[in-house]
This record gives C-alpha cells, structure tokens and sequence, in this order.
C-alpha cells in the first residue's frame, strides 16, 4: 500500500506493506535510526516518536495507520540554532550512558515540557515512567530534564527581557 507521511518537516511517500511497523519504517525505510527498536511488546520504550504531537511507542503502531499524519522523531529535535534543550540536558547532566533508551526519552522529556514547562521531580518520574533505562537509575535523566526546564526558564527569561530593553531603548 502506498502511504505519505511528513516526518521531521519532510514529506515521504512510500510503498510499504500493511503490516509495517512504524519503528521499522523509520529506521528502515527512512534510515532514522535515532528510533531504537528495544521489545517490540511496548514495555521499554525505546522506541517513542511524535504522532500528531502525541507521543507514542512506534513499535506499537502500523505505518499504515500515518498516512496524511505527522511524525517527529529524535532526529526532529534539533534545530538549525542547535541541539534541543532537552537534548543538551542529557549531555550536560549525564543522562545517557549507552544511549539505548535515550531518543524515546528525550522525546517522552520534550513532550512534557511542552505542556508542563516547570514539572517537579515527581512529574518527570510520572512521564518517564512507561520507559526502561538499565545504566542510569533514572537519577541523571531526572536531572537532565529539570535541567532543561530551568535553562528554557532561564532563556525564556532572558528573552523577555530583551524585549523590553529594546523597547525602553525604541
């Protein structure tokens, strides 16, 4: 069957056969490997993306089933300016360590941020909660998503204030 999808601000058609998942077709046929594909039953979490701005376990979900919709992945987090504040978060605070389950959350990290900019420890633990990590015991990737809310505040701070100097200044 023939889908498109726009994934990262890019569109792609594709022939793929019905039963896809979509993990596979990310790192297969999209060769977005930043997707990591980890039980394949949904318990680890690995494997979260963006679905119409919804995060969800690719390996649950068929590639048939994102035809004409949105799909964010890792990959889509950085920007022209830069990596993602959630991404420079992990770097920063050590929240990766063989990087198995660090793209599905980053992307779990991010999706929180967007709806709750200041979530305290126990909501990061609530929202990373579906997702395994072996290496860390969760502490660095706690911090690094506190790390990333505190330097968005503090940006988003800076900024404002910015905006009022050239305004004094105009």
């Amino acid at each position: 069957m023939q889908i498109t999808v726009d994934v990262n601000g890019k569109s792609y058609a594709r022939e793929i056969e019905p039963r896809l998942l979509l993990v596979h077709f990310l790192r297969d046929d999209l060769d977005l490997t930043g997707t990591h594909w980890g039980c394949d039953t949904s318990n680890c979490g690995v494997c979260v993306v963006w679905l119409d701005e919804v995060p969800v376990k690719s390996c649950t979900v068929l590639a048939a089933m994102v035809d004409g919709k949105s799909v964010r992945t890792v990959e889509g987090l950085a920007s022209t300016e830069g990596l993602d504040p959630v991404q420079r978060g992990f770097t920063q605070c050590h929240g990766l360590q063989c990087g198995f389950c660090t793209s599905g959350m980053m992307m779990t990290a991010r999706a929180l941020l967007d709806s709750n900019p200041d979530p305290t420890e126990p909501e990061i633990r609530a929202a990373i909660s579906g997702q395994l990590c072996r290496c860390t015991g969760y502490e660095n990737i706690v911090r690094s998503i506190r790390w990333a809310a505190e330097y968005e505040a503090a940006e988003a701070a800076t900024d404002f204030g910015d905006d009022l100097d050239e305004e004094v200044t105009a």
